[in-house]
């Protein structure tokens, strides 16, 4: 048992702690850490596991990128894909509809492509949302033009 993050051995009671809330091995300063950025940007804690879940598969994550307009749950800049987390979409209104339309047309303007992913997906499906975003990955990567 370590920290994701540092490598730290981790005690008991840091990894109940961390595994009970957040779902992810974390020593007690960046599982604080953490908790902070949840707090201050309601992050989903589904976004916190696909994070560390991409990070382990090589990806290097941007957890909550400020992107100019607002922060995005997820950010992988190589490839210039956003990802966001929904927590509350069954009950979808005609409004947050068209506010995810400009959102995804801000990001295709500034050449990024925005992904949503209901949290339940990851919460029960993260190895295979993992792979699914590396081979949306290699597909983006075959797009981009080399400078």
């Amino acid at each position: 048992m370590t920290c994701l993050q540092c490598k730290k051995e981790l005690s008991y009671i840091d990894h109940k702690n961390s595994m009970d809330i957040l779902g992810v091995e974390l020593c007690d300063k960046h599982f604080v850490q953490l908790r902070k950025l949840i707090h201050k940007n309601n992050t989903p804690v589904e976004a916190v596991q696909l994070y560390y879940g991409l990070k382990n598969a090589g990806v290097h994550p941007m957890l909550e990128w400020w992107d100019g307009k607002k922060s995005v749950d997820i950010a992988i800049s190589r490839v210039k894909l956003n990802i966001e987390i929904d927590t509350e979409y069954s009950m979808i209104t005609h409004e947050q509809a068209i506010n995810d339309l400009e959102e995804a047309m801000h990001s295709f303007k500034n050449g990024f492509t925005t992904i949503r992913i209901p949290h339940v997906v990851i919460k029960y499906y993260l190895k295979e949302t993992v792979n699914n975003i590396l081979g949306i990955m290699e597909g983006l990567k075959a797009n981009i033009k080399v400078i």
